[in-house]
């Protein structure tokens, strides 16, 4: 998902062991592209939180009930 094309130029202090942790997780081959791959990830989780939330608020004022037949809740 690329949200925009233009690149700025940003010095920042990170963890390096964190850093290369992430870069295995997400098979970036350099430190760039790992910060951009997990940006690229958190953008991509927000638009999916926000469709459920959505979702979630349209289920609930719908009046539908949901019983627990089971009675494990």
């Amino acid at each position: 998902m690329k949200t925009s094309a233009k690149r700025v130029h940003k010095h920042v202090r990170l963890d390096g062991a964190k850093l290369k942790r992430v870069q295995r997780l997400l098979g970036a081959r350099t430190e760039t592209e790992t910060i951009e791959r997990a940006l690229d990830r958190i953008l991509s989780d927000d638009e999916k939180n926000a469709i459920v939330r959505k979702a979630y608020e349209r289920f609930g004022r719908s009046g539908i009930t949901i019983e627990d037949v089971f009675e494990k809740v």
